[in-house]
């Protein structure tokens, strides 16, 4: 089954406070996918921490691993993350963080020292990116402020994807929908993680994969599944 994918649309009305970006001979963007690449590393696969490695980040990891096992687990990993002052993270939030983090060599969701030292970056990145947009500093963004914040993160994402998203979180009291950072995460890791997995069948980074329908199915099946 062919798909031409939404994450490199036209982008939208760039924001004031963007600069000058470069555009291809077709009036689009040059670029399509956010490249992260982590700022700490593990020199092994013996399950120790770099030397290099933020001490913060060891702490929090260690006081959390009651069992020494090496592993987070979910109540495991949302201590660690409290302790890294990630509060009020809700329980379907962790279990997404689990599932986009864990080794995909490993059946069960739980990170190791690698898997946690990426997600603590990612989060410091998205945290950042999160209060940079909340501009009235209310503790939540609204949905231009949620475009802003996915187009600096790199995902040029249209209008209709952007309401769809937003519409999971309203009500139905008829109010604006604001997002709080719980949120956003859920927001952006259900985009981060279907991002990721379209490029895993578009290596060319062309916008364009040709998936067959249990790939399909596999690939979009568990950011739609309950992790409440």
């Amino acid at each position: 089954m062919a798909s031409s994918n939404a994450y490199a649309p036209s982008a939208p009305e760039l924001p004031e406070s963007f600069g000058q970006h470069q555009y291809d001979g077709e009036n689009r963007y040059s670029y399509a996918y956010p490249l992260y690449q982590p700022t700490q590393q593990l020199s092994s696969s013996s399950g120790m921490f770099s030397p290099e490695t933020h001490p913060q980040i060891v702490r929090s990891f260690e006081s959390a691993d009651r069992d020494r096992s090496g592993f987070l687990e979910e109540s495991e990993l949302r201590q660690a993350l409290s302790l890294s002052g990630y509060e009020g993270i809700s329980n379907r939030t962790i279990r997404f963080l689990l599932f986009i983090y864990k080794s995909p060599g490993d059946s069960l969701l739980r990170l190791g020292p690698k898997e946690y030292v990426e997600l603590w970056n990612c989060l410091a990145q998205w945290r950042a990116i999160f209060d940079r947009y909340d501009r009235d500093r209310t503790g939540k963004i609204n949905a231009t402020e949620l475009r802003d914040a996915f187009f600096h993160l790199g995902y040029m994402l249209p209008t209709s994807v952007l309401q769809l998203i937003i519409s999971q979180f309203d009500d139905g009291t008829g109010k604006t929908v604001d997002l709080c950072f719980d949120s956003f995460l859920e927001c952006g890791m259900i985009v981060k993680g279907l991002t990721e997995k379209f490029k895993e069948n578009d290596p060319g980074y062309t916008g364009y994969a040709t998936l067959s329908y249990d790939v399909f199915m596999l690939m979009v099946i568990p950011f739609i599944v309950s992790y409440d």
